[in-house]
C-alpha cells in the first residue's frame, strides 16, 4: 500500500542532509566541521546557518503537524518557499563572484550540494508533482491540465493568462476582491466559497486547499511548459481571502533551489 502523503513528506523532511551542520568533527584537509560550517555560512551570506539553525526546525514542526492532521500542506509549502537563500543571478545576469562563492562552499561541505538536491525533491512533492499525488488527486490534476488547454488557448502573456484565470474563478462562484499589476506580476485576491466545506469533518480549508487545488496544479503544469509561472492560491491561513499570482517564469537562480552543478560549479 502506498505511504500516506503527509507521512511521506515527514520522512522526506527527516532526511535533511544538513541536520548536523555546525557539529564538531574532522573534515577534508584536517579542518574541523565547525570551522568549515562557519566558512560556508560566511560564503553564502548567512543563508546556510539560517537554513540549518532556524528554518529547518520550523519545517520539522510543520511537517509533523501535517502528518498529525493539524496543519495543511499549504502551510508546509509556504515555509518551504520562504527558505533562506543565496542569489546566484540578477534576473538573467549571472553573478560571477557569488557563483564562485558557492563553488568554494560546495568544495568545503558536500551538504551544500546535498541540501539543494533534497530541497528540490521536497519542493516538487509539496507543489503537487503528479507522481506524488494520490489517485484521486491525479485525476483532479489531469482534469486541470486538460482544461488548461482550452482555458488558456492563445494566452501567451501574464496579463492574458490572468484574465482567463479570473474568468475561471468567477465561473465556480469565487468572488474577486482585488486585482493588482506591478513589475510584470499579476495578482488576484479573492474569497473562496469552498473554504468551509466539510470543515467539521476534515478541518477548515482542507477540501479547498488539499483537494480542489489539485485542479490548479494542473494549470500550473500547463503554464510552466509555456514559460508562465502561476502561483496558485496562497495567503489565506489567517484571512477569509486567498491570493494568487501570475508572472513570466524568470531565469533567476538561487541556492538551494539551484544546485551547484546547475550553474557550472560543484565540489
Amino acid at each position: 500500500m502506498a505511504e500516506p502523503e503527509p507521512t511521506a513528506v515527514m520522512r522526506l523532511v527527516e532526511t535533511f542532509p544538513g541536520g548536523t551542520a555546525g557539529a564538531g568533527g574532522t573534515d577534508r584537509g584536517g579542518a574541523s566541521g565547525a570551522e568549515d560550517a562557519a566558512r560556508v555560512d560566511e560564503l553564502l551570506d548567512g543563508a546556510y546557518g539560517a537554513l540549518t539553525r532556524d528554518w529547518y526546525p520550523e519545517l520539522r514542526r510543520r511537517a509533523a503537524a501535517h502528518a498529525d492532521g493539524d496543519c495543511l500542506r499549504e502551510r508546509v509549502l509556504e515555509h518551504v518557499e520562504a527558505v533562506p537563500s543565496f542569489r546566484l543571478s540578477d534576473g538573467p545576469t549571472p553573478l560571477t563572484e557569488r557563483r564562485e562563492a558557492l563553488a568554494e562552499a560546495a568544495a568545503l561541505r558536500d551538504e551544500v550540494r546535498e541540501i539543494a538536491e533534497w530541497y528540490g525533491t521536497l519542493r516538487t512533492r509539496l507543489e503537487g508533482d503528479r507522481a506524488s499525488l494520490t489517485r484521486g488527486e491525479r485525476l483532479l490534476h489531469d482534469f486541470g491540465y486538460a482544461l488548461a488547454h482550452v482555458l488558456f488557448l492563445g494566452a501567451s502573456s501574464p496579463s492574458a493568462v490572468v484574465r482567463r484565470l479570473r474568468l475561471a474563478y468567477r465561473s465556480v462562484g469565487v468572488r474577486i476582491d482585488e486585482t493588482a499589476s506591478e513589475a510584470g506580476i499579476e495578482e488576484t485576491t479573492f474569497t473562496c466559497p469552498y473554504r468551509s466545506v466539510a470543515a467539521g469533518t476534515c478541518g477548515d480549508r482542507w477540501v479547498c486547499h488539499e483537494k480542489l487545488d489539485r485542479v490548479d496544479d494542473g494549470y500550473v503544469s500547463y503554464l510552466a511548459e509555456r514559460g508562465i509561472a502561476y502561483q496558485r492560491p496562497r495567503g489565506c491561513t489567517d484571512s477569509e481571502r486567498c491570493r494568487s499570482t501570475v508572472a513570466r517564469d524568470g531565469p533567476a537562480r538561487w541556492w538551494p533551489k539551484t544546485p551547484p552543478a546547475a550553474v557550472g560549479v560543484d565540489s
